[in-house]
């Protein structure tokens, strides 16, 4: 299944003759389900068991510019750094072995599938594509092979990050280089696991005017999404909306000879398989 923020109202998307198309969730269950898309991982056993057998009648085609983020207010957003070996080598870093480095970006910077995204003066903004996944249920304290029944789906995300201000401190400081508005880029909707062929292993990617510029599988995450969402709820509970991102493969404009940063008029199109792609185009600021 596929849960979408459609003008920022909770949507189903299914696809009928090779068209995407949007059902209102208010409408189609009668005021069972608000219409905040936030809202619906606060009673996600409930809305997951209405849609398996929901009337599915009435809809409208998408147009991919009225997407929003699919938790577009998340209470907790986790990211972790040099999750994939190649990333690390390419940053100059060891490889994480027993624990990965962990960060967060601040919630003011999550955006959806499409639209511009502003330049820092005087930055070096750099594309990080991720695999993000959505917490369905509150998790604490739970086993690896237990987590994934905590998570409501995946998206596609973007930890974009302006890498003069994360290094202008000793030690860097990853948050604030990544949380300028809009600069947490989800979407283009949520996909529920059992809707993947195999979620542990999808591509994923993203390229710059495009020139495919990242590229990978996450069945190359140092550390997998159920040992992620583990390892998080040992310290703290994870609630029902938030947001990980897992993160990015190499490839990435601060690993590059000579370096690449994004400039006002390129655009961005990161993709994973089975869940859909998003497009961006930057500005100056």
């Amino acid at each position: 299944m596929r849960i979408a923020n459609l003008n920022g109202r909770l949507s189903v998307v299914r696809s009928l003759d090779g068209t995407d198309t949007a059902f209102d969730v208010h409408t189609a269950s009668r005021g069972r389900f608000g219409s905040d898309p936030q809202a619906v991982y606060e009673d996600w056993d409930a809305f997951t068991a209405w849609a398996s057998s929901a009337d599915w009648t009435g809809g409208t085609p998408i147009d991919p510019g009225d997407l929003g983020s699919p938790a577009p207010r998340p209470r907790q957003v986790f990211a972790v750094g040099l999750n994939y070996r190649a990333h690390a080598d390419e940053s100059g870093y060891d490889a994480p072995d027993a624990e990965p480095p962990w960060f967060t970006k601040f919630a003011s910077s999550i955006t959806g599938p499409r639209g511009d995204i502003a330049l820092p003066a005087g930055g070096h903004t750099d594309w990080e594509v991720e695999l993000v996944a959505v917490i369905g249920r509150r998790v604490h304290r739970v086993r690896a092979e237990d987590a994934l029944s905590h998570v409501a789906g995946y998206a596609v995300g973007q930890d974009i990050s302006e890498r003069v201000l994360q290094m202008a401190a000793t030690p860097p400081q990853f948050s604030l280089g990544k949380s300028f508005p809009r600069f947490g880029p989800i979407g283009p909707w949520l996909v529920t696991l059992d809707d993947l062929d195999d979620p542990d292993d999808l591509e994923l990617g993203c390229a710059v005017n495009g020139e495919t510029v990242q590229s990978a599988r996450t069945k190359e995450l140092i550390f997998s999404v159920p040992s992620l969402i583990s390892k998080l709820s040992s310290t703290l509970p994870l609630l029902p909306g938030d947001v990980v991102f897992t993160g990015t493969p190499s490839g990435v404009g601060l690993g590059r000879v000579p370096q690449r940063w994004l400039q006002p008029g390129d655009e961005l199109v990161s993709w994973i398989e089975g869940i859909g792609e998003m497009r961006h185009r930057f500005v100056a600021g």
